[in-house]
């Protein structure tokens, strides 16, 4: 799990979010407290503050209480793949529209006008392919783990 962590770091993610975030989703129940975070990963409470606001805000976790305690429990998202990617197409559908005006200001006969089409282009296909990914994703998904997996 921490090569999988590793693996995150190298694509961009914070090193303490991505191993907070491989603590939860190698845990049972995809949930833990900030000290059972700190504990587990050998890490101060200041660095699991940090991580667990990076992951809330990227989407990927949510804060809940736990039932009769003042204690936070940290929670990977159900579907996370799924609605982490999703929301991916949302990024892409904005850029498209942005870069298919650009690309009429920049004239669409000019090298420019062209290169940023061909992008606009490119985030269209993206778009269509990830929709239908998604799909057979959710079929997959519901046939191998049943349909609230």
């Amino acid at each position: 799990m921490e090569r999988f962590a590793g693996e995150l770091t190298e694509a961009g993610m914070q090193r303490m979010a991505a191993r907070v975030f491989v603590a939860l989703l190698a845990s049972d129940t995809a949930a833990l407290t900030s000290a059972e975070l700190a504990e587990q990963l050998k890490i101060s409470p200041a660095a699991v503050s940090g991580a667990v606001r990076y992951l809330a805000n990227a989407g990927m976790i949510s804060r809940e209480r736990e039932p009769g305690s003042r204690r936070d429990r940290y929670r990977l998202h159900e579907e996370l793949w799924y609605e982490t990617f999703a929301s991916r197409d949302q990024h892409i559908i904005r850029w498209g529209k942005l870069l298919g005006e650009g690309a009429q200001s920049l004239g669409p006969d000019t090298p420019a006008g062209e290169r940023v089409t061909e992008t606009v282009e490119f985030f269209q296909f993206m778009h269509d392919e990830l929709l239908g990914m998604l799909e057979r994703w959710r079929a997959l998904r519901d046939a191998k783990f049943g349909s609230g997996a």
